[in-house]
């Protein structure tokens, strides 16, 4: 009997550990079209997505969507002016200097030229009790933005009262609730107001199931550390199969909202993937982790520095993933290792399991411990059994 439930337990051990170890896939590349980019976000997303926006700005070319978010490096590196001025408005958000520091930093090649923003479209929301960040700061966004791009270009929403939460039409909490997974039921689809202002008239949005797939993908080989997560999420819709580039929305979570928080509540609930489904845009969600302070993305410079800037970690990152998904450069390479089993595993790219081996972080099987066989690193601490060509 105690054999019996011994080799039982070995089994369920095992199978466990093959369930944990799932393999992420690569991102697909070169289905989006790279003058079809847009991103949004919520809190630190829609601060995040301002930083993208105006720093990236050839790429961000279809524009942004900001729910409760202020102008573009409003803290300018001081924890004070993010929870101060850029939050609860206690001090004025100096607009005027943060337009004139924008051109600045385009001119030194810091950030892309502002002459994209031109040519691009924002789509504002302030929840009327939002006791996060205050509307006033929204409003504060609209005037930074109009000294870069026509007022018909900009939409700006403020007449819903909703708390500091991402809207939606039929999922979340009460308008009015403040807590996780700030998701909230407010009868209106900001998400689809949102693309629709972005990315122009949209065919209805798919309500049945959807065609598509969601992709969790190895985020670490974009960049380790950081506060950056190991893994990201895209929905890429079955019509974005690579044959004709689809269009591309990076959508950004809030703080303590990534899949460590809140699971994928954020990557599937949040009104945009039926959306894309319809209309042939592409998804990603990417994700900060364990190292982001309250799981924001760095708007204040809690990681760099540089955060606001081309040269940002976060913000190099995120640029990297869509640039896979446009076919933009030539893949990077990934390293590649072919020794014993044995070898592997002292060197911590394989597991084993009474003499099984298993590549560390997929859990595709190498054989037994006295094999020879080729690993691939995806990312830190992760491989895939592949042949090193």
């Amino acid at each position: 009997m105690s054999i019996e439930l011994n080799r039982r337990s070995a089994a369920l051990a095992l199978i466990a550990f093959m369930s944990i170890s799932a393999t992420a896939e690569p991102l697909p590349r070169n289905i989006v079209d790279r003058t079809q980019v847009s991103v949004s976000g919520l809190s630190s997303g829609a601060f995040m997505a301002v930083q993208m926006h105006v720093a990236y700005s050839a790429t961000f070319a279809k524009g942004a969507g900001v729910v409760a978010g202020g102008p573009y490096d409003c803290a300018e590196g001081a924890l004070s002016n993010a929870l101060g001025r850029c939050m609860t408005t206690s001090g004025s958000i100096p607009v005027g200097h943060l337009t004139a520091l924008t051109r600045t930093r385009a001119t030194g090649g810091q950030i892309d030229a502002v002459s994209n923003l031109a040519t691009s479209k924002a789509y504002l929301f302030a929840g009327t009790v939002d006791t996060t960040v205050n509307p006033r700061a929204t409003h504060e966004l609209m005037t930074y933005y109009a000294d870069f791009m026509p007022a018909t270009s900009i939409l700006l929403k403020t007449d819903i009262v909703a708390e500091h939460a991402m809207i939606t039409d039929d999922f979340g909490s009460a308008c009015a609730a403040k807590g996780p997974p700030f998701i909230n039921d407010c009868d209106f689809d900001l998400a689809g107001g949102l693309l629709a202002h972005l990315h122009g008239p949209l065919a209805p949005r798919n309500n049945g199931p959807l065609g598509g797939r969601f992709i969790e993908f190895e985020q670490g080989r974009y960049g380790s550390g950081h506060g950056l997560g190991a893994k990201g999420w895209a929905y890429v819709p079955a019509a974005c199969d690579g044959s004709t580039p689809c269009a591309l929305h990076v959508a950004l979570h809030g703080c303590r909202q990534n899949s460590g928080d809140i699971g994928d509540q954020y990557v599937r609930r949040t009104g945009y993937n039926r959306w894309a489904d319809s209309n042939r845009i592409v998804v990603l969600y990417p994700q900060t982790g364990p190292g982001a302070t309250n799981s924001c993305w760095d708007w204040w410079g809690y990681d760099s520095a540089d955060y606001a800037l081309k040269a940002g970690p976060q913000m190099k990152a995120i640029k990297a993933m869509v640039d896979d998904l446009a076919g933009v450069g030539a893949p990077e390479a990934e390293p590649c290792f072919t020794a014993t089993n044995s070898d592997h595993y002292t060197a911590d790219r394989a597991t084993m399991f009474f003499g099984a081996t298993y590549a560390k972080g997929s859990g595709e099987s190498m054989g037994w411990w006295f094999q020879t066989s080729s690993l691939q690193q995806t990312a830190p601490g992760q491989y895939r059994v592949g042949g090193c060509g």
